[in-house]
This record gives structure tokens, sequence and C-alpha cells, in this order.
């Protein structure tokens, strides 16, 4: 019988943009919309900028790829990991279970799509192959939100290697990998993937600046494991059949339940339902909460100084030190912690980059009001989440003038749900796109983005897409 890797090599050889479902065209084109802005918008980050610095030397200052908004040129290994870093550093970007997979799976197809001069059917195709894959794999293993007896409780080893094998797929597709070819990517990327660090970064606060994974180490890795096995280095195909020496092993999961990953693959697609997109640049755990806190400030226009508490009752887990961290060193701890969230949301500034300035992070305004602010675990939320993996049962009381105003959650903005409201929709993304790339894409430029990724079937060269992803504002 083949392997789970042969099987996935054979899906992603054989995914065609003709085969594609409406429905994953259009998430994938929304995926690669969202990660642009989300990247420009990053430029000004002081961790992004570490890793862009690296990317140059990395790959020096000429190449086949673009690290985005900068108008520079790299390698194509290089441009991967730049732009992964830039996709991520916010922590603005898509999200899917196992959790972030797209600012891992995303950055090596874009690069590689700029090296051969792939088109957009091709990209999609790429986009596609890489969430699914990665979606499957996930449900395989442990998830940040299990339940166990009712509770929810986190796993001791955690973390988004299992996004490895639909990264390097997605590199293969755009080059036009044979399914053989194809396998021993996946089998030599299964080989070195990271270990799985987050629930270290999750209990040392303050955290690590890199975050709960090196985006773009990841995504390096991705193009790495592509590259030795399109020059015949051979990978390991029993790699996820080997549940005792194998990938399970590697990455400390308690479960796997392969079955998933294998299911009607090529048949169904399963991940466009899950995938999500983050209004706020900040932890998706607090975001159903900001949207209701959010519209009580707005609603009763409250100034920061007039608030005297905020309470909030949100995910049941959330009580590990990097959430309650209220040590603000930089905007990556502010993204955090949830009562620095809880008054940036009050606060009134505008949401986007600018909620991760270091003007707004250090705001007297802002870590006063963090003081004053408080996060409990939400008595419903276990319940809630056991019936629907997409509920995140919230509430939010804003104590001022006298008054106390409540309002309470299912779902955040940004999530497909039973409320209609909760879906991001093309029309809110490319708002969203618009507030990110303002101040380094020209107005003219960005409308020109929105319009190539909308009918990107129709792209003949990915470098024309990139290209417009420049430095062309002006004051």
């Amino acid at each position: 019988m083949p392997t789970i890797v042969d099987q996935l090599a054979e899906f992603a050889a054989s995914a065609a943009y003709d085969t594609l479902p409406a429905d994953v065209v259009s998430e994938s084109k929304r995926i690669l919309l969202d990660s642009i802005g989300c990247a420009v918008a990053s430029l000004g980050d002081e961790g992004a900028r570490r890793g862009v610095a690296y990317a140059r030397t990395l790959g020096g200052a000429a190449g086949d790829a673009t690290i985005l908004g900068t108008g520079e040129r790299t390698s194509v290994p290089a441009a991967a990991f730049a732009n992964a870093e830039l996709i991520n550093a916010l922590d603005q970007d898509a999200v899917l279970p196992p959790g972030h997979v797209t600012p891992y799976v995303l950055p090596g197809a874009l690069a590689a799509a700029e090296g051969v001069r792939a088109n957009g059917r091709r990209l999609l195709e790429s986009i596609a192959v890489a969430h699914e894959i990665s979606f499957r794999i996930g449900k395989a293993t442990d998830y940040l939100r299990d339940i166990v007896d009712g509770v929810v409780t986190i796993p001791a080893v955690l973390g988004y290697s299992s996004t490895q094998f639909g990264a390097a797929a997605a590199v293969g597709v755009i080059r036009g990998f044979s399914a053989d070819t194809l396998a021993d990517a996946l089998g030599i990327v299964g080989s070195t993937a990271p270990v799985n660090s987050q629930r270290a970064w999750m209990m040392h606060a303050p955290a690590t600046t890199i975050k709960y994974q090196l985006a773009g180490g990841l995504a390096l890795n991705a193009v790495t494991a592509a590259s030795l096995a399109e020059l015949g280095h051979t990978g390991d195909r029993e790699i996820l059949d080997d549940r005792e020496y194998g990938f399970p092993r590697f990455i400390g999961t308690r479960r796997w339940e392969p079955a998933p990953i294998t299911d009607a693959l090529g048949e169904a697609w399963t991940f466009t339902p899950f995938q999500s997109f983050k209004p706020y640049p900040h932890c998706r755990v607090m975001h159903a909460i900001f949207d209701r806190l959010i519209g009580i400030v707005e609603e009763n226009d409250l100034r920061p100084d007039e608030i005297e508490s905020i309470e909030a009752w949100g995910e049941s887990f959330v009580q590990q030190p990097v959430w309650v961290n209220e040590h603000i060193r930089n905007p990556r701890d502010a993204q955090f912690s949830m009562t620095h969230g809880l008054a940036m949301a009050a606060s009134r500034i505008p949401v986007g980059p600018a909620w991760q300035a270091p003007a707004a992070v250090h705001d007297p305004g802002v870590l006063a009001l963090m003081e004053r602010s408080t996060f409990s675990p939400h008595p419903d939320h276990a319940a809630a989440l056991a019936k629907d993996p997409a509920a995140r049962t919230s509430r939010v009381a804003v104590r001022a003038r006298g008054q106390v105003w409540t309002a309470d959650s299912n779902y955040p903005k940004g999530s497909p749900s039973p409320e209609e409201w909760s879906y991001m929709t093309d029309d809110e993304l490319a708002a969203k796109f618009r507030r990110n790339v303002e101040g380094v894409v020209s107005d003219a430029d960005a409308e020109a983005i929105i319009e190539a990724v909308r009918h990107l079937e129709d792209l003949d060269d990915a470098v024309a897409l990139t290209a417009l992803v420049r430095p062309t504002a002006t004051d």
C-alpha cells in the first residue's frame, strides 16, 4: 500500500486549477491578499526588520524573488525567510487549525513562483494544496484547544512543525515536481522539521521575541527540503506511518489519528470552513472580546481616562505566563498580554499597524488602563467549544461614568460561524489590506494588487504581482 507521504505527494502533483472548487479558489485568493497586506504592515516592526536583515545576509542583494514591500530582490530561500517573518510579525495573519499556517506555507510558494515565473493558476494550486495538507495533518495531532474530561487542556508539547509538509508540497507544486520527487521532498521535510517549542514560549514570560516558532525558519526549511529533493536527495516515505519512531514521535504529539490525513484526499477539500482572518494585530484568543469592547467604547463615546475598569471573560485555557504577562518590553509582549490588549482596544487607537507602534504600546494611558483591566475564564467556554470548535464564548464589562456596560459574544469577527456577521467579507478583507499598506504602497498600486489577486487565474507571471508590492506611496 502507498504510504501517507506517497498519497500526499500524489494529491499535490495532481492538483489542477480547473478542478479546484470555487470556495477553495476564493479562499486561496483571500489568504494571498491578506498575507501581502500583513507583510507590508510589518515593515516598521523591529522584530520583522531583524528577519529582513538576516534574509539579506542569507541571500544577498540580488536574485529571483522579492522581499515584500521593499522593492528589494534576493534569493528564493532568503525571500521565503523574510516574507514569513513579515507576514507573522504583527500577529494579524490568517489562522487555520492547527493555528498559524499561512506564514509558514505561503512564503516559499510565492518566492518559488517568482523564481520560475509561475502563473496565477499554479500559485492558486500551491496555496490550496499547502493549506489542505496542513489542516489534515493538524487534525491528526494534538491541538491547542483539546478538551479532556470537559476541560480545555493544552498539550505539554505543541507547535507548528506539522505545517512543514504543506509548505514543502507548495514549493513542489510551483516547480512542477512529479509525485515521486514530491514524496522525497515531504520525506526530507519531515526529517528536518524543527522541534515544537510553543509550550515553552507560553510558560516563560517575558517570552522570546521569535514567538511560538520562528516563521522564517519554517519557511526556509520547506524550501530547502524541496530543493534537496529536486537535486536528487531521497526522503523517508514512512515518516508519517511510523508512530513509534517517525514524525509523531519527533513532535511529541500524544494523539496520532492519521485517518483524516488521507480520507477522501483529492475528492473532498476540507480546510475552507475553518479558515479565519484576524481583524486585530493581537493574539486571536482575545478577538471576540475586542469586538464587543470596541463596540461599547465607540457607541458610548468613552474616553480611555473615563474608564474605571474593564472586566473580561473568555477562553478558559489562557492562564499561562505569556498571556497574563504585564511586563511589556516591546510589541511582541503586547501582542499576547490579555490586559494590555484590553487597554489597547479601549484606547480608540485605529485598528491596524498603529496598535503595534512602540509609542502606542508604551503609551502611559494604555499602561494605566491595563492596570485597571482584568481577564478571567468564562465558565461556559469549554462547554460551548465542545459543541462547536469555532465557539469563543466571551463577555466584557466596562465601568465608566457611574455605569456598567456589558456585552456577550459567541464568535469572533473573521471566522465562519452560524452567525453571519462573523464572516469577514471580501470587501472587509480589502479594507484591512488598504489599512495595512497605507503609507508604503501607493493607492493606485494597492488597488492594482487587489484586482490582480481577485483575478489571479488570469495572471501570466507571479512577478507581475510582486512587482506591485513596492514602496511607492508619497507624503
